[in-house]
């Protein structure tokens, strides 16, 4: 079988490059309209954004359900599909590079910034594994949670923020996905501050 390069769903800005880059890991419902609006929202504040669909091993984001395509990736796969995806990011004239995602992809941007990708920032949302999975970065690190996320318990939220006192934000109201804008699960009102703590910490460690 002829391995497949990953395909991605790439914003450059209006302007020349070079920019800031973002690498954005999608959820577990893939590559949806939700996560092209998120990136196009970072392409107009000035951000060049590459976002891998890493279910594309098995079809992409519709061939299964979802809990088939989470469980058939493999880690050694997705670091090796984010690397490529960093490496086209620098193609494009891209400079500093930081990783987001969500659900699925938190628990994803949470091991790249553990990795060794050159990557200046990382911020995670609700990454389900996180907890059990906590390490040194590499990198500074803005971890996103909401405080009534049915998937991830409050104990694994409080061992987070422990090993990383400074770094996590907890919306207590949010459920999982409030980033998720169009969606049952979405809560403006944590979407919108947790948008602002997005850009000013990209914006510190970017630019």
């Amino acid at each position: 079988m002829t391995d497949l390069g990953v395909p991605y769903f790439t914003v450059t800005p209006a302007g020349p490059p070079p920019w800031p880059g973002i690498l954005v890991a999608h959820e577990g419902n893939g590559m949806s309209p939700q996560l092209l609006r998120f990136c196009e929202r970072l392409g107009r504040e000035g951000y060049a954004v590459v976002a891998p669909d890493l279910f594309f091993r098995s079809g992409g984001s519709e061939a299964a359900d979802f809990g088939t395509l989470m469980g058939a990736l493999r880690p050694e796969e997705v670091h090796a599909d984010l690397a490529a995806a960093h490496a086209h990011l620098r193609t494009l004239g891209a400079t500093a590079i930081a990783v987001t995602g969500f659900c699925l992809g938190g628990t994803i941007t949470y091991r790249a910034a553990l990795s060794d990708l050159e990557l200046r920032a990382a911020a995670p949302f609700y990454g389900g594994h996180i907890a059990q999975e906590l390490g040194e970065p590499a990198c500074p690190v803005l971890l996103f949670f909401g405080g009534r996320d049915e998937y991830i318990p409050a104990a694994a939220i409080d061992a987070v923020r422990a090993h990383h006192p400074e770094q996590v934000v907890v919306y207590p109201e949010a459920g999982h996905g409030f980033m998720r804008d169009g969606s049952s699960n979405f809560d403006e009102a944590a979407a919108r501050d947790a948008w602002g703590r997005l850009l000013a910490f990209f914006a510190e460690h970017l630019r």
